[in-house]
């Protein structure tokens, strides 16, 4: 009775979670600096008159070196939390280990938050005393809110960001491939980026809970700002 009020205690919270919110947290991270820094860039550039091929190169070379520093965030970030989870379940190990009486008076004040009653959390207190790990899982979740994270997330994390920002930052450097001139290459990168940043805004908001219109307005009205003032200033710094 115990075990099972505790499952089902596990398994309601564990079923509140998004299960591929990282992967798209890591998508959206990507996408969206990808779309808007080489953008700007491309953007800027074709204020300065560069030729075509000058912009498309270095607009390249920015995809490449964004690609790899954001990835590399997105790993050290990862690792980071790991590393986190790592030192506070040797904290609470050495808690349960210590001063085990203190540890399931924690485990009782959490199960009465839940609305358990004393005669039924005690035999689940008693259940978790007799299974160490397991009373260690519980409490790392419970108490610190912590989730056991993926020995392999920080390499996903920086692959995924990675890839995203360079899909995302080819677009606005797509028409620059096609059209020789700088100056009608740049009116064809502000419409197909402004157009991808809106359906990428759509998903954003759709996939994070917001409202994908709102967000796709929002998302394309950034990438706009970001442009343009690129755009100017190179404009101005020419002049």
């Amino acid at each position: 009775m115990a075990q099972g009020m505790g499952k089902s205690l596990l398994n309601q919270h564990t079923e509140e979670h998004f299960t591929a919110g990282e992967i798209v947290r890591d998508i959206i991270i990507g996408v969206s600096d990808g779309l808007t820094v080489p953008f700007a860039l491309a953007a800027g550039l074709s204020g300065a008159n560069a030729s075509s091929s000058i912009i498309l190169t270095a607009g390249i070379a920015e995809v490449a070196a964004g690609a790899i520093s954001m990835g590399l965030g997105g790993y050290l970030a990862a690792k980071s939390e790991a590393d986190h989870y790592m030192r506070e379940m040797k904290r609470e190990q050495e808690e349960i280990d210590d001063v085990p009486d203190t540890e399931a008076a924690e485990v009782a004040e959490i199960l009465s938050e839940y609305g358990v009653q004393p005669h039924e959390y005690m035999p689940v207190v008693n259940a978790l005393r007799k299974n160490p790990q397991a009373w260690l899982d519980f409490m790392m979740k419970f108490e610190l809110g912590l989730e056991k994270p993926n020995p392999k997330r920080a390499l996903q994390s920086a692959f995924t960001i990675a890839i995203a920002y360079i899909v995302g930052g080819m677009v606005p450097l797509i028409p620059y491939i096609f059209i020789s001139t700088a100056r009608k290459a740049v009116i064809a990168s502000v419409l197909l980026t402004l157009l991808a940043l809106m359906i990428f805004g759509y998903a954003k908001g759709y996939f994070t809970g917001n409202k994908p219109i709102k967000s796709a307005l929002q998302t394309a009205l950034i990438g706009a700002i970001a442009s343009a003032a690129a755009f100017g200033m190179a404009k101005a710094v020419q002049g």
